[in-house]
């Protein structure tokens, strides 16, 4: 799945006028770059999410027939639902009984989600996010065997916590808006209408299997802000060399 939804209104004045999935990056859009990255790592089955400007969106997709994978729209126009909301009312197009692969269209990796998914299976995992030693103002806590143990807000000091014998002794992760889930997930949602996926995570964690997979290798960036762009635009061209190295 594809988190495409959100406003963008980091990256105006370039969301003014379309959606943050259609802001182009050396000449592509981001929505193309993740769907052709998801394609040559072997997915063909995408859920997309879309509420900013929808309409543009799905003709971009029919404009390159949906770059010959099925791709299914959840519709979010009526209510921006956040990343939890908007992951529980994709739930019926989902395949049943396979892992899911959610990412933010706006992340900009060369991760190879194979090497995720192995070790999510590996550990038997409910979810996996994928985190980086980066600075941040809000982190994820893991305790020594990767398990999520609670959040913390650096500049405000608020916190949240999972597993209070662990959380003191945790070590902070930057999450990458990266993640695989189980179905089974889906079906201990008891949160309704607009939530975030960490707060749905932050709960399970208390009794289930939350790993962490820490990326320290690959190349990354989350595209949030217009500033941004002449690094991202460097990013990319890393990432093409890279791909055909």
């Amino acid at each position: 799945m594809l988190f495409a939804a959100g406003l963008g209104t980091r990256l105006q004045p370039l969301t003014n006028s379309k959606p943050k999935a259609l802001v182009e990056i050396n000449g592509k859009s981001l929505l193309q770059r993740s769907l052709e990255n998801l394609k040559a790592q072997g997915v063909s089955d995408v859920v997309i999410n879309v509420h900013h400007f929808p309409d543009q969106l799905i003709d971009f997709l029919n404009q390159y027939k949906h770059f010959e994978m099925n791709i299914q729209i959840s519709d979010e126009r009526d209510e921006l639902l956040d990343t939890g909301g908007g992951i529980l009312k994709a739930k019926p197009l989902f395949n049943a009984g396979e892992p899911i692969l959610i990412l933010n269209v706006d992340v900009l990796t060369n991760l190879p989600f194979q090497k995720l998914l192995r070790l999510h299976q590996q550990e038997k995992a409910l979810a996996t996010l994928v985190v980086r030693n980066r600075k941040t103002s809000r982190y994820l806590l893991f305790d020594n065997k990767q398990q999520l143990t609670g959040w913390k807000n650096n500049q405000t000091g608020a916190t949240k916590v999972s597993r209070p014998d662990e959380f003191q002794r945790s070590t902070p992760y930057a999450f990458s808006g990266i993640q695989i889930i189980q179905p089974e997930l889906l079906d201990q949602i008891r949160e309704k209408g607009k939530f975030s996926i960490i707060d749905l995570y932050l709960r399970l964690a208390k009794t289930e299997i939350i790993k962490a997979f820490i990326d320290e290798q690959s190349v990354w960036m989350d595209l949030g802000k217009y500033e941004q762009m002449v690094e991202a635009e460097r990013l990319i061209r890393l990432i093409e060399q890279d791909s055909r190295v």
